[in-house]
């Protein structure tokens, strides 16, 4: 095992946290792949929970479907808080203890969920579960840290692929659990599993101690900054923002759509969900392609099996086939082109890697909770057909982004006007 008392100082140079600087082979930064991928996965979790539970809990708090809906977008908007208050902390503050210490924070918050008496102290406490869940992605910049520079889109990948298998995985494992303990037996157990996973990451992670020296506030403003001076993070933000708001709409309503129209029980929502875990075998192969220097063009492929996705999702609302064929292409979509972006924008400034990626998440989430809470309402008001005509905008027009920035760069640049002689 990486002993805890391992550091990894930061540099100027890429891939300062080589394989070298954990313990002088392969098998250190193997293992710290695998702990930071279920470390990841288990975090993030706690953001899906609840969608395949809305129907269930809103029966037994007795509220609406809509009001039961906001628990998405309040976890949401809680996590893209943390993305922006708490994630700039990743280049400031030493990691490991930072992570370790905001899990706690995380278990609280859930043990309060799990007792939860009424609505609306389960609203108010999503906001701190979401807020806290931040932590997966203090851990993927840490992973870029830790990677040679010709590995960085390999490791990244992998430790996505168990982040993206926490975020699909979840609601099948959410729906089992409740079938067989109650919704808020969900909320005890990752609890307690967010205890554990503090334990292990101070057990096995070098410490990172950021060279930085500034204040938060100049490091929060210096966001700003890197917004207008980074044209491929906001490209890279705009594409998988309006991606992620899809595959929130999707996800949110779904729920509903398989009790309603296809009477499924808890457990065969579950199962319903089980199939978007093929999109996390996109990770690695979007990694690779990236390594490869074929990020762009697997980014328009994403982006268009989206469109796809959405569409089919409309088309078959009738079969659980299509539905679910539908889910797969969809997470498929959605995880390859996370895995390209943030390769991409983990090159930008290796020095600001987990304000970059505040910056991008953030866009992410607040995304995903605008649609979470508009596709709620839509699916009450007018059903699954409206929520599938939002959703497939959204991809289309991360596409029509896409094709844009692929044209001004094919656009030829004007050679400077010879000097007068």
């Amino acid at each position: 095992m990486v002993a805890g008392p391992a550091t990894v100082a930061e540099s100027g140079r890429t891939g300062v946290g080589s394989r070298a600087g954990i313990d002088g082979s392969g098998r250190g930064l193997r293992l710290v792949t695998v702990v930071l991928a279920f470390a990841c996965g288990l975090t993030v979790a706690n953001l899906y929970y609840a969608q395949p539970l809305l129907a269930f809990i809103a029966h037994s708090l007795r509220a609406s479907q809509g009001t039961a809906a906001l628990i998405v977008t309040m976890t949401q908007i809680g996590y893209a808080a943390g993305l922006i208050l708490l994630l700039p902390l990743g280049d400031l503050l030493e990691n490991r203890a930072l992570a370790s210490r905001t899990l706690l924070g995380t278990a609280a918050a859930l043990v309060v969920a799990a007792v939860a008496p009424g609505i609306g102290v389960l609203l108010a406490v999503s906001v701190f579960i979401g807020l806290t869940s931040v932590v997966a992605q203090i851990l993927v910049p840490l992973a870029a840290h830790l990677a040679p520079a010709e590995q960085r889109g390999r490791v990244v990948g992998r430790v996505m692929s168990g982040l993206l298998l926490g975020i699909l995985l979840a609601r099948t494992l959410a729906s089992l659990v409740a079938a067989q303990w109650g919704w808020r037996s969900v909320y005890l157990i990752s609890a307690v599993l967010m205890v554990a996973v503090a334990a292990v990451l101070v057990r096995v992670l070098p410490r990172r101690r950021p060279a930085h020296t500034a204040t938060y506030p100049r490091l929060l403003a210096s966001m700003g900054q890197l917004v207008r001076t980074e044209p491929v993070l906001r490209r890279r933000a705009a594409c998988q923002a309006l991606m992620f708001a899809a595959f929130s709409s999707f996800w949110t309503s779904i729920g509903y759509e398989l009790l309603d129209r296809h009477h499924l029980s808890q457990t065969g929502i579950g199962i319903f969900a089980l199939v978007g875990a093929a999109g996390a075998a996109s990770a690695p192969l979007a990694g690779w392609l990236g390594d490869r220097g074929h990020g762009q063009f697997a980014s328009g492929i994403a982006l268009a099996l989206g469109v796809v996705a959405m569409a089919a999702a409309g088309a078959g609302q009738g079969s659980l086939v299509l539905l679910a064929a539908a889910a797969v292409l969809l997470d498929l979509a959605v995880q390859g082109h996370q895995v390209i972006s943030q390769q991409e924008i983990y090159q930008l400034r290796p020095d600001a890697r987990a304000r970059i990626n505040s910056v991008y998440m953030g866009s992410l989430f607040i995304a995903g909770a605008i649609a979470s809470a508009v596709s709620g309402t839509l699916y009450q008001q007018s059903g699954w057909t409206a929520v599938t005509v939002f959703g497939g905008a959204l991809p289309v027009l991360a596409l029509l982004v896409w094709a844009v920035s692929r044209l001004r760069a094919r656009r030829p640049v004007a050679a400077p006007p010879a000097n007068a002689g």
